[in-house]
């Protein structure tokens, strides 16, 4: 039997939906917003498949919202709770469950959160103990999450038979306040130890700038401006090669953030799912979407606010992925994690992505359970 301990962030990816791009110093507002949990669905969803396997392992948790529910829906049938948080947590509760599992012997630390909670984790265990995460958060560039919640159960059973790699990978995280203002700086705070198996653990997030770069993303606008129909809304998604299109249209777009055009002019910026819900009703509509960096996540990583509802309300016929030539040559393949495991099924598949002036590729899009075998 292997000892695992397991934490929960309570509120992580709490911001996505409502447009705040983390719940850091904002979980109020969050709420305010209309903002609901989504850890704990996360996390069952990821251990819910063990099956069988659930007898190989020991947990250690938190007791509450930081797993203790988690692991009792799910009827695990060996857990101790070492941490007893307030009702309202934070992420010292984080940080003190991680220094008790330092004197718990054990094998590895799952959690369930995003960047924030990463840091939060390494800061304590540093490299002593490999860490995987189900991601949850908004921001997820660090190297230590599963491609998609249900990949864990296969990284676990892995684990137990001994078929994983463990190696470094980055911890990075942002500013959450300088995100929401549009500025990007991302920062490496140190390598954790890991497990890895090929397609069951997601890249870090890589930028790409360069002056080839930025004449694909003008060539790519300048195709897309063309096939924009008249009474037609378009929602715009995060990223420079989106934001290019609204450059080249005249309209100040939301670097980071989700944004609606229709003939040529703004409708409405920084958007929430609620807000893109609200515009779409009853109107002919468009999804424009790029894959995050080199994770290659069309959906599922940094635009939340363009739900499974949002998806299936536009029509997965009406999605438009667009990609520089560079950013798809550095992913083998891209990814959809929208929480909704038969709608990532029905985005998966050869599609095709824009890459020039009337120019496209075909990729292979995965979701829903992926194969370490691809």
């Amino acid at each position: 039997m292997k000892r695992i301990g397991f934490i929960v962030n309570p509120v992580a990816g709490m911001g996505g939906r409502v447009g705040l791009k983390g719940t850091d110093g904002v979980l109020e507002e969050a709420l305010r917003r209309g903002a609901r949990p989504v850890a704990q669905s996360r996390a069952k969803k990821a251990l819910e498949r063990l099956n069988g396997r659930k007898a190989d392992l020991v947990v250690v948790t938190s007791s509450g919202e930081m797993g203790e529910n988690v692991l009792e829906d799910l009827n695990f049938p060996t857990y101790f709770i070492v941490h007893h948080p307030k009702k309202k947590t934070s992420s010292l509760d984080t940080r003190r469950t991680c220094e008790i599992f330092l004197g718990e012997d054990i094998d590895m630390i799952l959690f369930c959160g995003g960047d924030g909670t990463a840091r939060d984790v390494y800061e304590v265990i540093g490299n002593k103990i490999p860490i995987i995460g189900i991601p949850a958060g908004v921001k997820m560039f660090s190297g230590v999450f599963s491609i998609n919640p249900q990949s864990i159960s296969k990284l676990i059973t892995k684990f137990l038979d001994n078929q994983v790699q463990i190696r470094e990978a980055e911890i990075m995280d942002i500013d959450e306040e300088m995100y929401r203002q549009n500025n990007f700086d991302i920062k490496l705070f140190g390598y954790a130890k890991t497990i890895y198996v090929p397609n069951l653990v997601q890249k870090r997030k890589f930028t790409f700038q360069s002056e080839n770069e930025d004449e694909s993303k003008r060539d790519i606008s300048y195709f897309i401006r063309e096939l924009m129909k008249d009474d037609t809304l378009y929602i715009l998604g995060a990223g420079t090669t989106t934001k290019s299109i609204a450059d080249l249209i005249g309209i100040k777009k939301t670097l980071l953030g989700v944004d609606l055009v229709k003939d040529e002019k703004l409708v409405a910026r920084d958007v929430c799912e609620r807000d893109i819900l609200a515009h779409i009703e009853g109107e002919d509509a468009k999804i424009v979407v790029s894959p995050i960096g080199a994770q290659g996540f069309v959906f599922g990583r940094g635009n939340q606010q363009i739900s499974a509802k949002v998806i299936k309300k536009v029509g997965a016929e009406n999605i438009i992925i667009i990609a520089t030539p560079y950013k798809l040559s550095q992913s083998p393949h891209l990814l959809v994690d929208t929480g909704d495991e038969e709608l990532d099924r029905t985005l998966s598949g050869y599609k095709t992505i824009v890459c020039g002036y009337r120019m496209a590729q075909r990729k292979k899009v995965l979701g829903g359970i992926i194969s370490s075998h691809i």
